[in-house]
């Protein structure tokens, strides 16, 4: 049996970091220890590399190369997020350093503490292998860390102040129109339809909560001798106040990925039943019996959900289509993408509306 895959990799060509230019910065904190770099190579989005300072090790985040879409890979927001929810919410690693200056690694980055553990990607990890009840209990681990999220106090906590949750629901279809339009390759009129369906049926918020807003499984780190067990929720750069059912909706979407062409479709999803995972009832059970949220209105925020997965496969399509960046694993992107905008449109007339 082979053993675990590595977490981290050499780093790609083009996304070298400044070594001699970081250690200069960091000096102030780390001292002079020689450091080593290598990437994780997992994500579509933000460049993420593993520091090492001596025996202690940092994850290193910053902002992909070349342009991006305004307020999207805001390092620095996401290092002050991490300072107010890491005491409440200790799933969330705990930041260390923050940089600000572009000059140094050609945009603002930050460092945190670094956590070991597994992560569910594509299929079961071989940590797993001899766990019959894994998919079940890693199931279990994404909801209740969902649920736990949901019902941190935000007004105790402090992260009341990250904005204003009233509107929150109409704000997240514009916002996330927008970013279509700006990143869009290819006509797709059925993109039309699916904003001006979520526009002409905005609810009100259901409550007030934070909202991770990119929640899914391989965004959970889990206890390599038990998939039960959080080590760590990544990956909160677009943490926002508001509808905590904006989280439920994108997390169903990434769930049942029933926007990917067959060819494209990973065994994490709705035909993940078969191997123990959730279905999607089981999912949706949990959640209410943990929340006790009303979810007969559930259908709006997937389709806000799916349609916000299209943005964001698009945005980063756009970037390789334009030669932004050469890496190969967004060439397909923009093809899922274009899918799973027709899937919102499938589940909108599903719906009835």
């Amino acid at each position: 049996m082979s053993g675990p895959a590595p977490e981290t990799a050499r780093i790609r060509p083009g996304e070298e970091l400044n070594l001699a230019a970081l250690g200069e910065v960091l000096h102030s904190v780390l001292g002079d220890l020689e450091l080593a770099l290598e990437q994780f190579p997992g994500g579509h989005s933000n460049l993420t590399y593993l520091v090492k300072a001596g025996a202690t090790e940092y994850v290193l985040r910053r902002a992909p190369l070349g342009p991006v879409a305004p307020k999207a890979h805001d390092m620095v927001r996401e290092y002050h997020l991490l300072e107010k929810i890491h005491p409440v919410f200790p799933e969330a690693p705990r930041p260390v350093f923050l940089c600000e200056d572009a000059a140094v690694l050609g945009a603002p980055f930050f460092l945190m503490e670094r956590r070991s553990g597994v992560i569910i990607r594509t299929s079961m990890p071989p940590e797993f292998a001899a766990v019959p009840d894994a998919p079940r209990r890693a199931s279990e681990a994404l909801v209740d860390t969902l649920a736990r999220l949901h019902s941190v106090d935000i007004g105790q906590s402090g992260l009341s102040a990250l904005g204003k949750p009233e509107g929150f629901n109409r704000r997240q279809v514009e916002g996330w129109a927008g970013r279509w339009q700006r990143a869009e390759t290819h006509p797709n009129a059925e993109s039309e339809r699916v904003v001006g369906w979520l526009l002409s049926n905005v609810p009100p918020e259901s409550a007030h909560t934070v909202v991770h807003n990119d929640f899914k499984l391989d965004n959970l780190m889990l206890a390599a001798h038990d998939p039960g067990q959080v080590v760590a929720l990544l990956d909160w750069e677009m943490t926002a106040i508001g509808d905590p059912l904006v989280d439920l909706g994108l997390t169903m979407a990434y769930w049942t990925q029933r926007g990917f062409p067959e060819h494209q479709r990973t065994p994490i999803g709705e035909r993940a039943a078969d191997q123990g995972f959730f279905t999607r009832t089981e999912f949706l059970d949990r959640y209410t019996a943990q929340t006790g949220r009303d979810l007969s209105g559930l259908v709006w925020y997937e389709v806000l959900g799916v349609f916000k997965l299209a943005v964001i496969l698009q945005q980063i399509y756009a970037r390789y289509h334009a030669g932004q960046t050469r890496d190969e694993r967004f060439a397909l992107l923009g093809e899922q993408a274009q899918s799973l905008v027709g899937e919102a449109a499938r589940q909108i007339k599903a719906a009835g509306s």
